[in-house]
Parts: structure tokens; C-alpha cells; sequence
């Protein structure tokens, strides 16, 4: 049986993000950047990521929680968020 680690995190950012999956608790906006900004609209909002190594993780963020995703596809996370692996 395969153990799921949880830990909070702070302030993280990836370059490894495959694809992710959103649930419906986030709004979408482009900064004058150019990054595309995902805002959490409620508490426990969720997102799935797929890591280039092949493994998953559940980030769980507050209301208000924001990724960022950038040039070259960087990810950038607020903090603090819950992260499950999955």
C-alpha cells in the first residue's frame, strides 16, 4: 500500500508541471507580464498536478491562493497551500 505524504508548504515554484487540472474554484486572469494568473474563488480549492518524473500531487489552496505560470511554463504557488502527493 502505497503511503500519501501531506505537508503545508510555503512559496513554491516548478518548472516540472506537465498539465494540471483545476476544480471550478478558480478564476483566470493575464497579468501585463504576460503570466496567467489562476485565483482560488474559496477555501479547500484544488488543483492536480502531473510532474515530469511522472508523479502526481494535490495542491489544496485558501480563497484568494494564486498560481502563477510563466514563460517556459513555471509554475509559481502562494503560500501557504497544502500539497498531497498522490
Amino acid at each position: 500500500m502505497k503511503k500519501t505524504v501531506t505537508r503545508a508548504e510555503n512559496q513554491v515554484y516548478s518548472n516540472r508541471v506537465l498539465r494540471s487540472e483545476f476544480d471550478r474554484n478558480w478564476r483566470t486572469v493575464v497579468s501585463r507580464s504576460g503570466y496567467v494568473i489562476y485565483i482560488a474563488t474559496a477555501n479547500r480549492a484544488k488543483i492536480t498536478v502531473l510532474l515530469s518524473d511522472g508523479s502526481r500531487k494535490l495542491l489544496i489552496f485558501g480563497k484568494g491562493g494564486r498560481i502563477l505560470v510563466g514563460g517556459g511554463g513555471t509554475s509559481h504557488y502562494s503560500k501557504p497551500h497544502i500539497a498531497r502527493d498522490l
